[in-house]
């Protein structure tokens, strides 16, 4: 007998979010509860309970669903499906939280799986460096404000003579679970809010929290190449976990500062290179400047505006690049200023020599004049 569409089965349709399948289970869980069912339809609204569980599980994971919405029910492994039973009901768990411990049944201690832990939240900083740090990378300090075990209670959260007691309500566990039959939820003790244990006399210096907030130095090194953008993973150095469990992560996101002469794009650099008039329309060798030092380039004869000379290897080694970018130099031509009488006097010699045949204003074929008296004679 083959299987039924699990959108089907919980009335969305295929491009349904996260928030309207989870409302359509909750909605046929609460229908077919096994509780709320009694008779011959106890039966009936058991399966449909269970194909309800089955489909949100399916849909409720990304790649589940992935998987399923490409190869249907062949694409869906089924031994990550929960079987008959209270270890099949994890699905219920996650979309209701605590919404049964009021309806069926009381609390009692939970004793599977130990106390929750919790791992601690990631950390995010933002350091600024220079074009230059970043080609050759280097060794950084940084001040950073963090959760640390409180230095009184040294991470208890009690009173220095005293001592956490467990806790009555799940006995430790730091998880309750609610029964009504052979439905069963599993969730966070209520009392102890997952620690485990009960603090009588709180420390007054973290308030019970066995954590206080602190400024922490770290090293950071930062490798060579890296751009702009990118993040760096300290492993741990996030905020301590809880009732024992990991630090979460500091990540630290790379912003390169504004250089006065250089353009990165990738490991290529570009940088405008200013040139005389005279440099220009005679050709010459003019300095440029690289992260290195500097370079030559021969400018030749005739250069226009917008020219880009292309110096190889110049540039930037990538932190995952075999070779270093290159560095492009586009050429912007100086007119001259504040020209003397003398000056201006020899600037409409050569004006009229131009004029004349004696040379060209144009690299092209065809200059601007000669197109202009073209177009009035036409």
């Amino acid at each position: 007998m083959s299987k039924r569409d699990y959108y089907e089965i919980l009335g969305v349709p295929k491009n349904a979010g996260e928030e309207e399948i989870k409302k359509a289970y909750r909605k046929l869980a609460m229908k077919h509860h096994p509780d709320r069912n009694q008779g011959d339809a106890a039966k009936v609204a058991e399966e449909k309970f269970k194909d309800a569980k089955e489909a949100y599980e399916m849909l409720s994971d990304p790649q589940k669903r992935a998987a399923y919405d490409q190869y249907g029910h062949a694409g869906v492994d089924p031994n990550m499906r929960g079987g008959p039973g209270q270890e099949g009901f994890g699905g219920f768990a996650e979309a209701f939280g605590d919404i049964f411990g009021d309806m069926f049944g009381q609390a009692r201690g939970g004793a599977r799986g130990g106390r929750q832990v919790f791992r601690g939240s990631d950390l995010s900083y933002a350091m600024e460096i220079t074009l230059e740090e970043a080609a050759r990378g280097k060794d950084a300090q940084i001040r950073i404000p963090t959760w640390d075990s409180c230095d009184v209670c040294h991470g208890t959260g009690a009173k220095p003579g005293t001592q956490a007691k467990t806790c009555t309500t799940c006995s430790g566990a730091g998880t309750v679970q609610m029964r009504q039959g052979f439905f069963s939820v599993q969730q966070t003790c209520p009392t102890c809010r997952g620690a485990g244990k009960i603090i009588p006399e709180p420390c007054v210096a973290c308030a019970g929290q066995g954590k206080i907030k602190k400024q922490k130095t770290l090293e950071v090194k930062i490798p060579a190449g890296i751009d702009d953008g990118m993040r760096i993973r300290s492993v741990g150095n996030g905020e301590p976990g809880s009732n024992g469990g990991p630090s979460g992560d500091l990540y630290i996101e790379i912003r390169l500062k504004k250089h006065d002469i250089f353009e990165r794009d990738g490991g290529d650099l570009h940088c405008s290179v200013p040139v005389s008039f005279i440099t220009a329309a005679l050709g010459g060798e003019i300095e440029v400047p690289t992260l290195a030092g500097k370079a030559a380039i021969d400018i030749p004869e005739g250069t226009q505006a917008g020219k880009q000379f292309r110096l190889r290897g110049k540039g930037i080694k990538g932190v995952r690049d075999s070779y270093p970018g290159d560095l492009y130099c586009h050429i912007t031509v100086e007119t001259p200023v504040k020209l003397t009488e003398h000056q201006r006097k020899l600037m409409r010699e050569l004006e009229e020599s131009l004029k004349k045949g004696g040379g060209k204003h144009s690299p092209t074929g065809e200059s601007w004049t000669d197109r202009l008296k073209k177009f009035f004679s036409a």
